[in-house]
């Protein structure tokens, strides 16, 4: 039958389970931060033993690479869906910033302070790889051959960030400088350090992305 569920019952429940162990590690994100996850505490609120959460997950290191590689793959899909539209770097930021203001704790988990103690596998670090390729391709196609510039001919041997993408160094460059200068915005914007000073973060973020896009050409 088409759409059925092939698992078995027993699959479908512990799937069930692991979906609600990770709910409420959103939850005491969002209210500790990550660094205090916890799985006994998640295990309270479930009303279960610490050790039979450990059944699900072996142990906090699991359950955050599990909520990292969750993020990572819901922005890489949106910007990816974007992306094979033809969206240009300006739509793909727009993606990025509805995004990250749609969950900021999800956001702040990949891309805030890094968790101590904790070292995201190769394996999930690396689905960032095709949110920047899909940003590599929208820069080529707007500036295919952008000014040489010093740090551009650095890039031309320091590209692991770009995995296999064939941009040229130029284009790494303005790709690059894109990237950080919008999670520059972001961060200040959602850690709430522009609150009280009277503009509109909005209006911020699109007078960036106007200044980074005009500087083509």
């Amino acid at each position: 039958m088409a759409g059925s569920d092939a698992r078995t019952p027993r699959e479908r429940y512990r799937a069930q389970v692991r979906a609600e162990i990770k709910q409420h590690a959103w939850e005491q994100i969002a209210t500790a931060g990550a660094s205090a996850l916890s799985l006994n505490a998640i295990a309270k609120r479930m009303g279960v033993s610490g050790p039979a959460l450990y059944r699900y997950f072996a142990g906090r290191d699991e359950l955050i690479t599990e909520l990292v590689g969750d993020a990572y793959r819901s922005l890489a899909d949106a910007v990816h869906a974007a992306a094979v539209t033809g969206a240009d770097p300006a739509a793909l930021a727009h993606v990025l910033r509805d995004w990250a203001l749609a969950d900021p704790h999800r956001y702040f988990l990949v891309y805030g302070t890094p968790v101590r103690g904790y070292h995201a596998p190769d394996e999930i670090t690396g689905i960032s790889r095709e949110i920047m390729a899909d940003l590599l391709t929208a820069w080529a196609a707007v500036e295919p051959d952008p000014p040489a510039s010093p740090f551009a001919a650095h890039l031309a041997d320091h590209r692991a960030w770009a995995g296999d993408h064939p941009a040229p160094p130029g284009v790494l460059r303005r790709a690059l400088a894109f990237w950080t200068r919008l999670h520059g915005v972001l961060s200040l914007e959602l850690a709430g350090h522009f609150t009280g000073m009277g503009f509109d973060p909005a209006l911020l973020f699109r007078a960036e992305l106007d200044d980074l896009v005009g500087r083509t050409g």
